[in-house]
């Protein structure tokens, strides 16, 4: 059996490298930057709203179905709309033109959720079918319509999108009165699954 000569200075130098490797093991490390990720779909597409006005029935493709007391179900209430619930079924295009043949329908949703400022939530759905792109993208979120852009989360789809996640910027790019506007959106997919 060996024995120690009793002479602590032999174990110091250990006892040093033990303490600096456990001072390093508690220092915060700095996260490394991370480079933001790149989409890995695109699509741009315009979705058109012409809202009932108890006049145009044949071309309305949303309608006001529920409104605050002070509203009714033809014209949007004052306030900033606010407390109107309107439901659509637009046409889809992939340029600003009402005409162009439609790629899909944008169907859903959409409440005015605010009495000091425009602003709307929106629950709604891309039903794609055409030749580039089969399925559906499910967008929801916040719309506050005061600013230039806004963006709201893709939270799903089927088909060509199945399952995909993302982000969707809108603009308004026409606006007539209340009857009337069309939002150009951009849509950054990040999740994507090919089938």
């Amino acid at each position: 059996m060996a024995r120690s000569n009793g002479n602590p200075m032999q174990a110091f130098p250990f006892f040093l490298i033990l303490i600096f490797f456990v001072f390093l093991c508690g220092l915060p490390s700095v996260p490394a930057a991370r480079p933001s990720p790149k989409p890995c779909k695109n699509l741009v597409l315009y979705f058109h709203d012409i809202l009932y006005n108890g006049k145009n029935a044949g071309n309305a493709t949303s309608a006001i179905i529920g409104a605050p007391a002070w509203g009714n179900l033809t014209i949007l209430a004052g306030q900033s709309h606010f407390g109107d619930v309107v439901v659509f079924d637009d046409p889809v295009t992939t340029d600003n033109n009402l005409h162009s043949p439609p790629v899909g329908r944008a169907q859903g949703l959409y409440l005015y959720d605010q009495k000091q400022t425009f602003s709307a939530w929106l629950a709604f759905t891309f039903q794609l079918n055409s030749t580039d792109h089969k399925g559906t993208i499910s967008f929801a979120g916040a719309d506050p319509l005061m600013n230039k852009t806004r963006q709201i989360s893709v939270i799903g789809g089927t088909g060509d999108f199945f399952m995909t996640r993302g982000v969707a910027t809108l603009e308004t790019d026409a606006l007539e009165g209340d009857v009337y506007f069309r939002l150009r959106t951009d849509i950054n997919l990040y999740e994507c699954y090919d089938g």
